[in-house]
């Protein structure tokens, strides 16, 4: 089967896909096409393949294109057997890490466009401040109800948490996400650590 992932090293939705990828040993089965755009002008972005212009997604010759990762990092994992989604009860509570982490993503890349795309007089102070009390509250979460099982097996909800941190290092490190939150950060540094995370470190 012919896989091809619409890519880019700066994404950490696609991050989180590549390391899925690498950890269930599935590189060689997947072609990247780069792709990039922004909520202003979709640039290369797979229009044809999802309508909503966004990354990543995966094309597959055998039913219509896959996307977002939530969905693309699942049927990896079923693909490979990799078992990164537990059963019952852990799954809900995997997937609802997974769900936290990827909005902590969500507000922090709107961030980052708020900043990065729209123009300064049109930037909003106060909602790039909201966005970023989402993300703010979501790690304080992190640091007081999920660590033991961010301490357990290795599945999505960890790989999830591991990219968004990583994301607010490559984008926001301004913001000291670590303060105040010694636990989440020792975590981090150790699973940050893994091959899987080195070989997805976004560009400098």
């Amino acid at each position: 089967m012919t896989l091809r992932l619409y890519h880019s090293p700066a994404s950490p939705f696609v991050r989180k896909v590549m390391v899925v990828l690498t950890e269930t040993d599935q590189l060689a089965d997947v072609t990247l096409v780069p792709a990039a755009g922004t909520p202003l002008d979709p640039g290369t972005m797979p229009l044809a393949r999802n309508p909503l212009g966004k990354i990543p997604c995966l094309e597959r010759d055998d039913g219509p294109s896959l996307y977002d990762s939530r969905v693309i990092c699942r049927y990896l994992d079923q693909r490979a057997g990799g078992g990164l989604y537990p059963p019952a009860p852990r799954l809900w509570e995997t997937l609802t890490l997974e769900a936290t982490a990827d909005g902590i993503l969500d507000a922090a890349v709107l961030l980052r466009y708020e900043l990065a795309v729209r123009p300064g007089p049109a930037r909003s102070a106060e909602w790039a401040e909201a966005q970023w009390q989402k993300v703010a509250r979501a790690l304080d979460a992190l640091e007081a109800r999920w660590m033991p099982h961010l301490a357990g097996p290795l599945d999505i909800g960890q790989i999830a948490v591991a990219c968004a941190l990583g994301y607010l290092d490559f984008r926001h490190d301004g913001r000291h996400w670590r303060n105040g939150r010694p636990a989440l950060a020792a975590w981090n540094e150790t699973f940050a650590a893994r091959p899987s995370m080195l070989a997805t470190r976004p560009p400098a």
